[in-house]
């Protein structure tokens, strides 16, 4: 399918475009005066194209990060060449024949050029197991069908209009498997016969559902089926037996390493909760990749809770309907509008893990209700484990910290552990002003478990957290900007010197007494913090 449009980069003849399109256009105007208009120039049978994700977000309107070119008619060395003269160039591997492309003063990712490729994919289903092969005389359709879903599979023919000396362009769609028509009706549509795509890269499987959470698209029925018949394969292993020994009697070495990677996977996994939690946990559900990848979940569903505290329903409706509660008008009243970060909705789903665990009924064990004691300890434990099994701190900028969503799941019951009222400042200073703890995380995770928590008679009860809030900001008044705790009056350097005391122990205790106090409003300045010392050090002085 071919369609022409025109655009006007120096008259900006469009209507009015949402920022991030007009900041693509222009992305797409400096690229094209700084290299792309003599490249065409060169080689008189250069045909450039725009392709893949690209093009996709292009025509959804979304800000394009990563621009993908495709270069037909030109060798590999000689695009290099020429590309050097504008920018930094690297190769990517002689397997995938990859130049990223840096120009001078770009502030954005680089810019993949490559060849036209066709691909011969081994059969295994592991992530880039496969042989690649540029041709630069392939047609683009070619080239555009090796790759996984319609909706990036549209390439964007990048022309300079010849009947005008004007700087216009002409932009020529290519659409070989109606992608453009997946976009307009949000579907997500493997290309070709989606068994065979997914054959060829089984974390395509997971890919579709990031783009589905991603882009709020669905997911074609055929495509789904693909994706449930083929599930389990995420776990599939190569196995390679290997000689460790040229001896006679050496016993052969069996290596095995997973077709899927976990950080490919993880990768994928963090993305599609970072984008829509609810969403996510319903397709990773649905579609078999819990019970794949963690079947711990699974137990949340039919753990019964006292319906007298969640007449919500069983542990994996509340985990659900705190997700859910992320995005809801009281979460953003409180918090404002900045998006949850990928460590609190990892520490959501995961807050009551131990649950299951823990689990004791007045039947089974004649307790006088249904009680999950420690079960933040426990479930914290079983975090850990997830993230560090499922490598979910290596992707860049998606990965999270195994220790902080421990820390968060462990701590997730604070706020009705005890009165809030009469919890030591220093306490209180220990988990919201930390710096080495995510304590506000910890709140907003508090918040949604308790917007989750569904008495069967009447409202959640916000009482605690209202109460945490309000003894935190009582503590910030005593600073001078209000913003944060003041400074400890006395140091342990400062204390040893004064009372010519040695290391030890002794100064730790001193200091926690002495923070104690000036927290709780009754020692202000340094004078007093030292008579308050002499008092505790000489009792009957």
């Amino acid at each position: 399918m071919l369609e022409n449009f025109e655009f006007n980069f120096m008259k900006q003849s469009i209507e009015k475009k949402l920022e991030s399109s007009e900041a693509n256009f222009q992305k797409l105007k400096f690229l094209e005066e700084l290299c792309l208009k003599e490249l065409r120039e060169k080689f008189k049978k250069a045909e450039v194209y725009l392709v893949g994700g690209a093009v996709r977000d292009f025509l959804l309107k979304r800000e394009v990060k990563d621009f993908d070119f495709v270069i037909r008619n030109v060798e590999g060395k000689d695009l290099e060449e020429f590309l050097s003269k504008f920018g930094q160039v690297n190769l990517v591997g002689k397997t995938f024949g990859v130049l990223k492309f840096t120009p001078k003063n770009w502030l954005d990712e680089p810019i993949d050029f490559a060849l036209p490729r066709k691909e011969h994919a081994f059969g295994t289903g592991g992530y880039r197991d496969f042989e690649v092969q540029s041709e630069p005389r392939l047609p683009i359709e070619e080239d555009l069908s090796r790759r996984d879903f319609t909706i990036n599979a549209i390439a964007l023919a990048i022309k300079e209009k010849s009947e005008t000396k004007k700087q216009n362009l002409e932009f020529q769609l290519i659409d070989p498997f109606n992608g453009r028509k997946d976009l307009e009706n949000k579907i997500i549509r493997a290309v070709g016969k989606p068994e065979e795509r997914f054959k060829e890269d089984y974390s395509r499987m997971l890919r579709a559902i990031r783009f589905a959470c991603q882009l709020d698209f669905s997911i074609e029925e055929k495509t789904w089926q693909a994706i449930v018949k083929n599930i389990s394969h995420l776990n599939d292993v190569h196995q390679e037996v290997t000689m460790v020994s040229e001896t006679v009697y050496a016993e052969p070495e069996v290596l095995e390493s997973r077709v899927v990677p976990y950080e490919v996977i993880a990768k994928e996994f963090l993305k599609s909760f970072y984008y829509q939690p609810v969403k996510a946990l319903d397709l990773y559900e649905k579609s078999g990749a819990l019970k794949e990848l963690i079947p711990e979940l699974l137990k949340l569903k039919n753990c019964p809770q006292p319906e007298n505290f969640h007449s919500e329903g069983d542990v994996w409706v509340h985990t659900r309907l705190a997700l859910e509660k992320l995005f809801s008008l009281e979460f953003k009243r409180q918090f404002g509008d900045e998006p949850p970060s990928t460590e609190l909705i990892m520490a959501v789903l995961f807050h009551d893990l131990g649950k299951p665990e823990t689990i004791k009924t007045p039947e089974k064990d004649g307790t006088d209700r249904i009680r999950f004691d420690e079960h933040d300890i426990v479930g914290a434990k079983i975090a850990k484990q997830i993230c560090e099994r499922l490598k979910l701190s290596s992707p860049e900028n998606f990965g999270v910290d195994p220790e902080k969503i421990a820390w968060l799941v462990q701590h997730h019951m604070l706020l009705v552990q005890g009165d809030i009222t009469e919890m030591r400042p220093t306490t209180i200073e220990k988990y919201f002003f930390n710096p080495n703890v995510p304590g506000e995380n910890l709140l907003k995770l508090a918040f949604v478990d308790i917007s989750a928590t569904i008495p069967s008679q009447g409202k959640p009860d916000y009482s605690s957290f209202y109460q945490m809030m309000k003894r935190i900001e009582e503590l910030k008044q005593l600073s001078a900007s209000k913003k944060e705790l003041p400074k400890s009056l006395l140091n342990g350097y400062e204390i040893m010197k004064e009372f010519n005391l040695k290391p030890g122990p002794k100064i730790g205790e001193l200091l926690n007494i002495l923070r104690e106090e000036q927290l709780s409003g009754r020692i202000k300045e340094k004078e007093e913090a030292i008579i308050f010392l002499k008092k505790i050090l000489n009792p009957k002085s």
